[in-house]
């Protein structure tokens, strides 16, 4: 088989994970680079159009001030990836650190470390973040950390789990013989063996990252106004939703559309690894 047929068979098999991906890739340039996307000004608007429906020169219409909701949707992809990535890697440190501590030491800290996780599993996270963030203060950053430390209790079970699990086996049981100190066996072994379904949870994380950020940033704990933020411009628009159904609509379709992207791409991962 010519390899110019492989990509196209790839594609009609799988269009939902080429389509994920397209989002995905779409969403990161956003992030990076807006202005590829849009030139209009996301913070300053135009009076004279305001409340203006979707249209070839503003497709996502604009708001109740006149600017531009596409460009408010794309400027706002940045501070929302970012406040994702934030969150991803706060959850998959701090609980692939207590998973790895509880299940290489094992003993009495194994026991506190997973009851202390059993309590943050017990809580919803959405519930837990919004403690957090409430504790915490207002501002990205804070609801970022408030949703990593809402997760990390799933990282630190499975990493535990894959610890254990490696940890029994003959290659570790034979480096041992051979000399090689505990730090060397963590860091040669057990580690690069258990990381990989961690890595792969982190994929399925983000999904749910983006929600719960944007759910707090929809109750007021984001970015200030009038910085543009996926779940502040869900809120924004409420008081308008009899008369300008865009200003909602199309922020919350960006955020349904990358959560079930990163859902797709991370299930195609969890496929591969299985």
């Amino acid at each position: 088989m010519s390899e110019a047929v492989l990509p196209q068979r790839f594609l009609l098999r799988r269009p939902g994970l080429v389509l994920s991906g397209f989002v995905l890739a779409a969403v990161l340039i956003a992030a990076f680079a807006p202005t590829l996307f849009t030139g209009q000004d996301p913070i300053t608007g135009v009076p004279s159009e305001r409340l203006q429906g979707p249209s070839l020169g503003h497709l996502f219409g604009t708001d109740e001030t006149g600017r531009d909701v596409f460009a408010r949707v794309v400027h706002g992809a940045g501070l929302s990836l970012r406040a994702t990535v934030l969150a991803v890697l706060v959850a998959f440190a701090a609980g692939s650190a207590l998973g790895l501590l509880a299940g290489f030491r094992g003993g009495w800290l194994d026991a506190v470390v997973m009851r202390i996780v059993d309590v943050l599993q017990a809580v919803p996270a959405i519930l837990l973040s919004l403690a957090l963030v409430t504790a915490l203060g207002f501002g990205t950053t804070n609801v970022a950390i408030a949703v990593g430390v809402a997760n990390l209790a799933s990282f630190a079970r499975l990493m535990r789990a894959e610890v254990l699990r490696v940890r029994s086996g003959v290659f570790v049981e034979a480096a041992r013989a051979s000399g090689v100190r505990w730090a060397g066996v963590l860091a040669r072994h057990i580690l690069p063996n258990a990381l990989g379904p961690v890595l792969v949870l982190a994929t399925v994380t983000v999904g749910t990252a983006v929600l719960e950020v944007s759910a707090l940033s929809f109750l007021g704990f984001g970015a200030s106004p009038p910085t543009p933020e996926w779940g502040a411009l869900v809120a924004g628009g409420r008081n308008f939703l009899a008369t300008a159904w865009w200003m909602t609509t199309f922020p919350g379709l960006t955020v349904a559309a990358v959560v079930l992207a990163a859902n797709r791409v991370s299930r195609a991962l969890d496929g591969e690894r299985s």
